[in-house]
């Protein structure tokens, strides 16, 4: 009687998981940036790249040498392709905005110089951080960019498209990893990487 029993909640349990539904979450797009300040752009390009910004300002308020260790950090244990010409600006934005070295208020934000989004596409991309997750030809974590420009070709909104994803950033379009928005770059300097991205092959 016993077996029977069991054998009959097995039956059960069986039928009941075969009959659940997959659980799908979806995670809120990120939107926070980095304090606005002098280095913002380069915490922003680096380091939203593999987290949140609300990430670095839940830390307590701590000297330039934790922030050096924490960059170092996620130099060598998690492989982040920082630049070793950037680490000294980087912890000194880290340590001046959400350390013990902060100033008593954050830097005005000016309104940029359309003249400066006059870069190479490829300065103002790697300036940018966009080549931590993308080439121009293979996929690595995002698309490659030939895939978006072929994805986009004679659609009449493809540059206004590229230009929301890259300001505004988003997931689901290529993948389930999202991309963190760009809301520091000027519309000029959007338009220069939309454009340039929109014309691979």
């Amino acid at each position: 009687m016993k077996n029977i029993i069991a054998s009959f909640g097995l039956i059960c349990a069986a039928t009941f998981i075969s009959q659940a539904a997959p659980v799908k979450i979806e995670l809120p797009v990120e939107t926070a940036v980095y304090k606005p300040a002098p280095g913002a752009d380069l915490a922003n390009a680096q380091c939203l790249t593999c987290h949140s910004a609300d990430y670095t300002a839940m830390q307590p308020p701590m000297p330039a040498k934790f922030w050096r260790g924490a960059v170092d950090k996620m130099i060598g244990k998690y492989g982040a392709p920082i630049p070793t010409n950037q680490v000294d600006a980087l912890v000194d934005y880290l340590a001046r905005n959400y350390g013990t070295e902060a100033t008593n208020a954050a830097a005005p934000v000016t309104a940029k110089d359309e003249a400066h989004a006059q870069f190479d596409a490829k300065q103002l991309m790697m300036k940018s951080g966009c080549f931590n997750c993308h080439t121009t030809q293979t996929k690595l974590i995002g698309p490659a960019y030939k895939d978006v420009a072929a994805k986009y070709r004679g659609n009449a909104e493809a540059l206004a498209k590229v230009s929301h994803q890259i300001q505004s950033g988003g997931s689901g379009l290529w993948g389930p990893f999202p991309m963190p928005p760009f809301k520091q770059l000027s519309d000029s300097e959007v338009k220069v990487l939309a454009e340039w991205i929109l014309a691979q092959k």
